[in-house]
Protein backbone atom coordinates (compact mmCIF):
# COMPACT_ATOMS: atom_id res chain seq x y z
CA UNK A 1 0.00 0.00 0.00
CA UNK A 2 1.16 3.43 -0.97
CA UNK A 3 0.63 5.94 1.69
CA UNK A 4 1.33 9.87 0.63
CA UNK A 5 1.55 12.44 3.71
CA UNK A 6 0.40 15.60 3.24
CA UNK A 7 -0.76 19.25 4.11
CA UNK A 8 -3.01 20.89 3.23
CA UNK A 9 -2.61 24.03 0.83
CA UNK A 10 0.50 21.99 -0.86
CA UNK A 11 0.98 22.40 -4.13
CA UNK A 12 2.89 19.16 -4.75
CA UNK A 13 1.04 17.09 -2.89
CA UNK A 14 -2.01 17.92 -5.00
CA UNK A 15 0.45 17.14 -8.23
CA UNK A 16 1.37 13.81 -6.23
CA UNK A 17 -2.62 13.03 -5.16
CA UNK A 18 -3.51 13.77 -8.98
CA UNK A 19 -0.80 11.33 -10.76
CA UNK A 20 -1.81 8.88 -8.43
CA UNK A 21 -5.73 8.99 -9.30
CA UNK A 22 -4.28 9.44 -13.13
CA UNK A 23 -2.48 5.98 -12.72
CA UNK A 24 -5.78 4.52 -11.24
CA UNK A 25 -3.22 3.64 -7.61
CA UNK A 26 -4.44 2.92 -4.57
CA UNK A 27 -3.12 4.79 -1.72
CA UNK A 28 -3.81 6.54 1.49
CA UNK A 29 -3.28 10.26 2.77
CA UNK A 30 -2.71 11.15 5.69
CA UNK A 31 -2.93 15.14 6.61
CA UNK A 32 0.23 15.23 8.68
CA UNK A 33 -1.89 18.52 10.57
CA UNK A 34 -5.02 16.33 11.01
CA UNK A 35 -3.16 13.05 12.03
CA UNK A 36 -0.15 12.79 14.82
CA UNK A 37 1.84 10.68 13.32
CA UNK A 38 3.08 8.08 15.87
CA UNK A 39 6.43 6.94 16.88
CA UNK A 40 6.84 3.84 14.72
CA UNK A 41 5.58 5.74 11.79
CA UNK A 42 8.16 8.61 12.16
CA UNK A 43 10.96 6.19 12.93
CA UNK A 44 9.97 4.05 10.07
CA UNK A 45 10.19 6.82 7.32
CA UNK A 46 13.44 7.87 9.15
CA UNK A 47 15.09 4.79 7.96
CA UNK A 48 13.96 5.01 4.42
CA UNK A 49 15.80 8.22 4.17
CA UNK A 50 19.33 8.01 2.58
CA UNK A 51 20.45 10.94 3.80
CA UNK A 52 19.26 10.86 7.39
CA UNK A 53 16.56 13.82 8.40
CA UNK A 54 17.94 15.94 5.52
CA UNK A 55 15.70 13.91 3.46
CA UNK A 56 12.61 14.59 5.39
CA UNK A 57 13.40 17.99 7.77
CA UNK A 58 12.68 21.72 6.04
CA UNK A 59 15.77 23.45 7.81
CA UNK A 60 14.32 26.50 6.23
CA UNK A 61 10.94 25.73 8.42
CA UNK A 62 10.12 28.77 10.45
CA UNK A 63 10.22 26.83 13.92
CA UNK A 64 13.67 25.71 13.20
CA UNK A 65 15.32 29.11 12.30
CA UNK A 66 13.16 31.40 14.81
CA UNK A 67 14.41 28.68 17.27
CA UNK A 68 17.72 28.08 16.27
CA UNK A 69 17.19 24.59 16.73
CA UNK A 70 20.04 21.89 15.06
CA UNK A 71 17.93 18.63 14.44
CA UNK A 72 21.30 17.09 13.91
CA UNK A 73 22.19 17.12 17.94
CA UNK A 74 18.55 15.72 19.15
CA UNK A 75 18.33 11.62 19.64
CA UNK A 76 16.11 9.33 18.12
CA UNK A 77 13.31 10.17 20.01
CA UNK A 78 13.82 13.94 20.90
CA UNK A 79 13.37 13.96 16.72
CA UNK A 80 10.53 12.17 16.86
CA UNK A 81 8.69 13.80 19.70
CA UNK A 82 9.89 17.24 17.66
CA UNK A 83 8.00 16.30 14.85
CA UNK A 84 4.85 15.19 16.27
CA UNK A 85 4.87 18.56 18.19
CA UNK A 86 6.26 20.25 14.87
CA UNK A 87 4.48 18.81 11.74
CA UNK A 88 5.63 22.14 9.71
CA UNK A 89 8.88 20.90 9.88
CA UNK A 90 8.21 17.80 7.56
CA UNK A 91 8.99 18.61 3.50
CA UNK A 92 5.74 17.30 1.99
CA UNK A 93 4.64 15.19 0.40
CA UNK A 94 6.57 11.89 1.60
CA UNK A 95 4.96 9.22 -0.25
CA UNK A 96 6.28 5.00 1.05
CA UNK A 97 5.24 2.32 0.08
CA UNK A 98 6.58 -1.39 0.70
CA UNK A 99 9.37 -0.74 -1.67
CA UNK A 100 9.65 2.98 -2.58
CA UNK A 101 10.31 6.54 -0.93
CA UNK A 102 9.85 9.64 -2.41
CA UNK A 103 10.11 13.10 -0.81
CA UNK A 104 8.37 15.89 -3.42
CA UNK A 105 6.64 15.38 -6.21
CA UNK A 106 9.51 14.42 -9.11
CA UNK A 107 7.82 13.75 -12.56
CA UNK A 108 10.90 11.28 -12.92
CA UNK A 109 10.69 9.70 -9.83
CA UNK A 110 7.52 8.94 -9.00
CA UNK A 111 6.94 6.49 -12.19
CA UNK A 112 8.51 3.75 -9.29
CA UNK A 113 5.16 3.55 -7.62
CA UNK A 114 3.67 1.96 -10.56
CA UNK A 115 3.80 -1.67 -9.77
CA UNK A 116 7.01 -2.93 -12.54
CA UNK A 117 4.25 -5.68 -14.37
CA UNK A 118 2.78 -2.40 -15.51
CA UNK A 119 5.43 -0.36 -16.50
CA UNK A 120 6.69 -3.12 -18.60
CA UNK A 121 3.56 -3.71 -20.23
CA UNK A 122 3.21 0.20 -21.39
CA UNK A 123 7.11 -0.28 -22.69
CA UNK A 124 5.95 -3.16 -24.72
CA UNK A 125 2.71 -1.26 -26.30
CA UNK A 126 4.23 1.83 -27.39
CA UNK A 127 6.44 0.79 -30.92
CA UNK A 128 6.33 2.85 -34.04
CA UNK A 129 3.26 0.61 -35.39
CA UNK A 130 1.79 3.09 -32.30
CA UNK A 131 -0.86 5.72 -33.19
CA UNK A 132 0.62 8.28 -30.46
CA UNK A 133 4.57 7.13 -31.18
CA UNK A 134 5.47 10.45 -32.12
CA UNK A 135 3.69 12.64 -29.56
CA UNK A 136 5.58 9.93 -26.67
CA UNK A 137 7.94 12.00 -25.14
CA UNK A 138 9.17 9.02 -23.86
CA UNK A 139 10.14 7.55 -26.52
CA UNK A 140 10.90 10.34 -28.37
CA UNK A 141 13.64 11.20 -25.89
CA UNK A 142 15.01 6.95 -26.54
CA UNK A 143 14.18 7.53 -30.02
CA UNK A 144 16.50 10.66 -30.14
CA UNK A 145 19.39 9.63 -28.41
CA UNK A 146 19.51 6.60 -30.82
CA UNK A 147 19.87 8.83 -33.76
CA UNK A 148 23.87 8.26 -35.01
CA UNK A 149 25.64 11.48 -34.34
Amino acid sequence: MIIVYTSPGCASCRKVKQWMKDHNLEYIEKNIFSFVLNEVEIKHILSRCDNGSDDIISKRSKIIQENKIDVEEMTTGELVRFVQQNPSVLRRPIIVSEKNFLVGYDEEEIDVFIPPQLRGAASNACNVSCPTFGECGHWNKESESAKPV
